[in-house]
């Protein structure tokens, strides 16, 4: 399957300020890229390309005051199957999960651990260890979550949507995150593009989030909102939670004024296609 990606991001800022972008397809899905993943700034400027501690690609430029415009259009190749499953799949003991994923057990901006470890107990700790307590976590979280845009804030932690009980994809998967890490499972925050392929039900496209669990010495995606597998996944970074994968950081003012993603599934003739940018790409998002 060949899945068209991209974006167009406009921002108005009074003053320069340094920014920071995640907006690469992750290096995982590198090899899969059929047309390249450039960032394109307007207007034109230096930037820098790095790798942060999560294995992030990531950009940083200083931004002059005005209009800023990031834009992005891309080809991927999908395997066009749903999330990978294995139900006999065992936890890890917490002595053996690799030192660099030991920060994935600890409590962060968005996931309070220390405050869930009773709660989690209670809920799950009659459920069988490994993929089946898991899958608990996420029918849980979906079943007692109701999502809703207008109830979204970036203050929001684990502990919010556990008492509030509603919030957007972030909040599914930030609660789910909490609790697995409370049972010493290791689960990261992950962030990408996913569209409504195979999907009953449609609507604007977003970057969107869900969560990876390591069992069996392997990082498994999960996804507390859907709870269910998915098609089309393409991932752009992970994180402890969200507070580590913004798509774009400012250090200064920065007034979002125009927001597109575009996630669609396209044909082999797409591969001699022109390349969508600017107002062509806004033209096939609507």
């Amino acid at each position: 399957m060949l899945i068209r990606i991209g974006y167009d991001i406009q921002f108005h800022l009074p003053t320069a300020a340094a920014m920071v972008t995640l907006l690469h397809v992750h290096p995982s899905r590198e090899k899969d890229l059929i047309e390249p993943d450039t960032l394109h700034i307007e207007p034109q400027v230096d930037a820098t390309e790095y790798i942060d501690g999560f294995g992030n690609r990531c950009t940083r430029f200083m931004a002059p005051a005005g209009l800023l415009r990031l834009h992005n259009s891309a080809l991927i190749r999908d395997t066009g199957q749903p999330d990978e499953a294995n139900i006999h799949a065992r936890e890890v003991p917490v002595g053996d999960v690799p030192s660099e994923f030991l920060c994935y057990l600890l409590s962060s901006r968005y996931c309070e651990v220390d405050r869930f470890s009773n709660i989690a107990y209670e809920l799950f700790g009659h459920v069988s260890p490994g993929w089946s307590r898991v899958q608990a976590i996420c029918d849980w979280v979906h079943g007692k979550v109701t999502f809703s845009y207008p109830h979204a804030r970036p203050t929001k932690s684990a502990l919010d949507v556990y008492t509030e009980r509603i919030g957007v994809c972030r909040d599914f998967q930030h609660l789910a995150i909490t609790f697995c890490r409370a049972m010493n499972i290791p689960a990261r925050y992950a962030t990408g593009y996913l569209g409504d392929i195979a999907w009953p039900v449609s609507g604007p496209m977003d970057f969107s989030a869900w969560f990876e669990v390591y069992l069996e010495n392997r990082w498994w995606t999960f996804d507390a909102r859907h709870a269910t597998p998915r098609i089309g996944r393409v991932l752009m970074a992970v994180g402890r939670d969200a507070s580590d994968v913004a798509i774009t950081t400012s250090f200064g003012q920065a007034d979002l004024r125009h927001f597109t993603v575009v996630t669609d599934e396209v044909t082999e003739a797409a591969l001699d296609a022109p390349v969508l940018t600017g107002p062509a790409l806004e033209s096939a998002a609507s």
